[in-house]
């Protein structure tokens, strides 16, 4: 979608929405986007001259249509109360359908209906602040735990899936990496209501089949996939949540989680839902990387010493416009006998020094930070048993679970990883012998499995004969 649409469309909105708190609203504008996209064109089109035609009733109009809706599609019944629940006026409703009426219409409406779904998830996200915690993990952010998982098949779950953005990115990561609709089947669960409705439109308009569970339920108190066993698991768990349903006598294999703190209860949940040799990546506050309160230090170190720990990153501040505290991502791997020699040591990243501020508050992660990250990620996992990982000092270091027991178990990375190196003689900056270092590590992987092809068949050849 041109910048120029995005910004009409946004100021137009906002410009409606008056005096009306931004939650409240943002159910209604998404329900009508995702309305015309469900309703096919002419249904849609009729339903904006009925509603231009007496706006004084554009309520029960749009009530009708998503009544209609609902009996044709009985998988969508109820996701679209919003709209009338919502409490927008009929005059802005009105107003509402003419700009949404005035979208273009072609044949990839779909797929700008999508974006313009996404893009206003994002700009509401801004406008309600800390609250839009609870639907909504930054693009960028999204983006990087999908490169660095590589989910091309398989099952892929969230367990605090927000509106679904882990689970749309997943899909399009498949797709241009030319795999087939439907290679993955994506599992989530949410407990806020109104967010589960966002994720459920969401996935729709993406056309992303997926089991966000019957009702929206809270993950600790009522697990909506109890059997499920999955190959990938992304998630942004609330930050430091103090209020969670704990279960002391619950089965917690590396320790009770505190009372008034549930980012380990979070690691220790996604862990167990992992499937052999499944991944998970999770995002946390820093704290979880270094605090031994409340038996916290004693449960990260045991994850780690069991080898659950593959990766840790930390990111960037003012990734959030949400919530000022720091962040980081956690990579977990479970069991897998051929990389059993890898889980004695954690690749530590330190990106803090990475990112683009947008504007005084908010940072993202462009295309070639989110790149270098992955890239880095994906040759330490790619390497024979027992090679030694070119270390990046300053910025990521392969650490052995020996050394990391020195440091009591704490993972943060800018303690292991050391400063930067200055330009070398020849005055190549680091960033750029980092850049071209990684290329040339690439390049020589990439002869290695043809020399290894080119070997298979000639050894194929011979046993022919």
């Amino acid at each position: 979608m041109h910048a120029a649409l995005r910004a009409t469309l946004w100021k137009a909105a906002d410009r409606l929405r008056g005096s009306m708190d931004a939650a409240q609203y943002k159910d209604s504008v998404l329900s009508l986007v995702f309305l015309r996209c469900m309703s096919g064109e002419a249904r849609w089109t009729a339903l904006a001259a009925e509603v231009a035609g007496a706006p004084q009733q554009a309520g029960g109009l749009v009530g009708t249509a998503t009544d209609e809706l609902s009996a044709a599609r009985p998988d969508l019944a109820g996701v679209l109360s919003p709209i009338i629940a919502g409490g927008v006026d009929d005059g802005r409703l009105a107003d509402l359908v003419s700009l949404i009426a005035g979208l273009p219409a072609s044949g990839d409406a779909r797929d700008l209906l999508g974006e313009v779904y996404e893009y206003f998830l994002g700009q509401f996200a801004r406008a309600e602040g800390k609250r839009a915690g609870e639907f909504y993990t930054p693009a960028s952010v999204v983006t990087l735990l999908v490169e660095m998982l590589e989910p091309f098949s398989g099952r892929v779950y969230d367990p605090c899936c927000g509106s679904g953005g882990m689970f749309v990115q997943a899909e399009r990561f498949v797709l241009a990496h030319h795999g087939q609709p439907g290679a993955i089947r994506v599992f989530g669960q949410e407990s806020n209501e109104r967010t589960w409705r966002l994720a459920r439109m969401n996935l729709a308009l993406h056309q992303v089949p997926g089991d966000l569970g019957e009702r929206p339920a809270d993950t600790f108190a009522v697990d909506q996939h109890p059997g499920l066993t999955a190959d990938f698991i992304l998630a942004n768990p609330p930050f430091n949540m103090s209020s969670w349903a704990r279960d002391p006598d619950r089965d917690w294999p590396y320790g009770v989680p505190p009372a008034g703190n549930a980012n380990f209860a979070w690691l220790q949940f996604i862990a167990g839902k992992l499937a052999a040799g499944g991944r998970a990546g999770v995002v946390l506050a820093n704290g979880s990387l270094s605090s031994r309160q409340s038996g916290e230090g004693e449960i990260r170190a045991a994850m780690a010493e069991a080898g659950m720990v593959s990766c840790v990153v930390a990111l960037p501040p003012q990734l959030f416009r949400t919530t000022p505290i720091p962040a980081c991502l956690w990579l977990l791997q479970a069991r897998d006998p051929a990389r059993e020699q890898r889980r004695q040591e954690v690749l530590l990243i330190d990106a803090r020094q990475l990112g683009t501020l947008t504007d005084r508050t908010e940072r993202v992660l462009a295309a070639a930070d989110i790149a270098t990250i992955a890239r880095t990620y994906h040759a330490w996992r790619a390497r024979d048993a027992g090679e030694a990982c070119p270390d990046v000092p300053g910025f990521s270091r392969s650490v052995s679970l020996a050394e990391i027991r020195q440091h009591e178990h704490v993972l943060t990375p800018g303690r292991y990883v050391g400063t930067p190196e200055r330009a070398d003689a020849a005055g190549e900056p680091a960033a750029d012998r980092v850049e071209r270092l990684t290329k040339e590590l690439l390049a020589c992987f990439e002869e290695s499995a043809r020399l290894e092809q080119a070997v298979r068949c000639q050894i194929e050849i011979a046993r022919n004969y």
